[in-house]
């Protein structure tokens, strides 16, 4: 997408803001080319005649007229700038909006894509960096072509001949700003890279406090920020160092013209060819012309920063989430039955290179099943594809007797509560996290999932109860007690299918009963899918699946697992020698 396109879908209500702007910027353009042609009359006409007739009405006119236009001048600019603030602030506004709503549709796979950090940097800087180059461009765009043109055109009324001055100036700037175009853009891209590498450092360390903490590796982490901090800055010097080229350029090219305009005005001075006001006018139309031409390499060169980041935007909003709702798309799920068809999965969608391997699956409405397995044996991504966080590969899901790709989106994850190993709560109280479950439920109900997840006892220990604030991410809670908030706000979504990856390893084994238990006698007709890594949490399962290097080795109750399961009969002996 250019920056065209972007800032017309963009703009939106704001778009006569921006229309409005280049209006305001005529019109302060208009008095500042008018305020020299008033200077040389002055010094002409006005001032002989007052030293000749001693009137000064004239002189008083002329100097009234001045003033009127500057503070006309001055009006226009804030007007001018007024515009362009609140349109290019109110474009970036949508802009973000979309950006981040684009977010909300992407899959796994597609924020995978991008990685967490660099969407942070696309949303913020990124942003930033496209609104500020609106905002310029609105007023610069309009102004110093119309200011270059209007300066020049006095220009030649006054003295012609002196304009040729331009004409070695101005293709010696227009060549410096190409080849510093050229050179700094890829700069630029590179330096914004490095941004998302910053950004990914800080989001890590940040999030991973506690364990720098424990393990005193503060040392360690101040050193790798360093170490990015550094390439940032190294690569943002590479590129300012091209950049920074073009004041000195334009600062030697305005005080070469206005010498040479100096030498050959004098010289028609002399002979009697150029009025002395005339002079004066022309170096100040001459100043204009190559200060236009200067906002303009300006310009260029902001435009050359934004490219870098009008090209990472467009990525994110051209992006095609992987996973969309089909065309009259399944409303309604019926029960929370689960057949896994032959399932191949892939993370990078190669049938060469399977995590899950041809998974066949059978699953009653209002089982419990119970889910073991060594690391990396794929029980997380096997619960994944239930609400469809990821596409299958090869064969087919069916939930409720439909498969997951005819089912819109919203509707088949609303009807699958997931609580995952990493549990994360939001910044707000505890009764407005448990809300995400049911944005309508009553304090009544919200109590009753706590009370099935062995949650109100300690809630209602604090001050505040429901109403403390749990701090960004729940830092004011344990790890267990965040798991028991996680599984009451997936209870009060009632659900046809909860899935709990291993949310309950932070918990003692009798709450862990508890939980297990509540989830039997009160919610009997959903699918219970419990990932654990005890035994002893899976064991009173109605089936028991065992997975191993992403297949089934085998499905069910503990009993037949004991009998005809290797895996099964050495996972349950060794944990149970470590009970002893």
């Amino acid at each position: 997408m250019k920056f065209s396109q972007m800032v017309r879908k963009y703009a939106g209500a704001y778009k006569k803001y921006l229309l409005l702007c280049p209006a305001a910027m005529i019109g302060e353009v208009a008095m500042e080319t008018t305020i020299p042609l008033m200077t040389a009359n002055l010094i002409k006409y006005a001032i002989p005649h007052s030293q000749e007739t001693g009137d000064v009405s004239q002189v008083l006119l002329y100097g009234g007229l001045m003033v009127l236009m500057a503070i006309a001048s001055m009006g226009f600019g804030m007007l001018g700038s007024f515009l362009s603030s609140k349109g290019a602030f109110g474009f970036g506004r949508n802009l973000r909006q979309a950006l981040f709503e684009k977010v909300q549709h992407f899959s796994f796979k597609n924020i995978d894509h991008f990685s967490t950090a660099s969407l942070v940097t696309r949303l913020t800087t990124d942003v930033n960096q496209v609104q500020n180059t609106l905002m310029m461009l609105i007023r610069m765009a309009v102004r110093s072509p119309i200011m270059f043109i209007m300066a020049l055109v006095m220009a030649l009324n006054l003295q012609p001949a002196l304009v040729t001055v331009l004409a070695v100036a101005v293709p010696i700037l227009i060549t410096a700003i190409v080849i510093i175009m050229r050179l700094a853009f890829p700069r630029f891209q590179m330096m914004m890279k490095k941004y998302d590498a910053l950004n990914s450092s800080v989001q890590e360390n940040l999030i991973a406090i506690r364990v720098v903490k424990a393990f005193v590796r503060a040392n360690h982490e101040k050193e790798k920020f360093s170490f990015s901090v550094d390439d940032v800055t190294a690569t943002q010097r590479a590129a300012e160092k091209i950049v920074l080229w073009n004041g000195p350029l334009m600062t030697i090219l305005m005080n070469a013209c206005v010498v040479a305009v100096l030498w050959l005005g004098g010289h028609r001075i002399v002979d009697g060819n150029m009025a002395f006001g005339d002079l004066t006018a022309f170096i100040t139309y001459i100043m204009q012309i190559l200060m236009a031409l200067m906002m303009l390499s300006f310009l260029f060169i902001s435009f050359v920063l934004s490219r870098a980041s009008v090209s990472r935007i467009s990525q994110v909003l051209e992006e095609q989430p992987e996973i969309t709702s089909p065309e009259k798309a399944v409303e309604t799920v019926r029960d929370g039955s689960i057949v896994f068809d032959h399932v191949d999965f892939s993370y990078q969608g190669d049938p060469d290179n399977l995590v899950l391997t041809d998974i066949n699956l059978s699953i009653r409405s209002g089982e419990t099943i119970g889910v073991i397995g060594g690391t990396g044996s794929a029980k997380t991504t096997l619960v994944s594809l239930i609400p469809r966080l990821y596409e299958v590969t090869r064969g087919r899901l069916l939930v409720g007797g439909q498969d997951v790709r005819a089912y819109d989106i919203h509707a088949l994850r609303d009807q699958v509560a997931m609580v995952l190993q990493k549990n994360v709560l939001f910044s707000g109280t505890i009764k407005e996290n448990l809300r995400w479950g049911d944005e309508n439920a009553t304090d009544e109900e919200i109590a009753a999932a706590c009370q099935a997840a062995a949650a109100d006892e300690f809630v209602r220990s604090f001050p505040d109860g429901y109403e403390t604030d749990l701090g960004q991410g729940g830092v004011n809670v344990s790890g267990g007690q965040k798991q028991r908030l996680c599984i009451a706000r997936a209870l009060l979504k009632k659900p046809k299918i909860m899935i709990l990856d291993d949310a309950t390893s932070a918990v003692d084994t009798a709450t862990d009963a508890r939980i297990r238990q509540a989830l039997r006698t009160q919610m009997p007709d959903t699918t219970k899918i419990i990932i654990a890594q005890r035994i002893t949490s899976v064991m009173d399962a109605d089936r028991i699946l065992v997975l191993d290097e992403g297949r089934v080795v085998d499905f069910g109750t503990h009993d037949e697992l004991m009998r005809r399961s290797e895996i099964y009969r050495e996972v349950y002996s060794s944990q149970q020698k470590g009970v002893a």
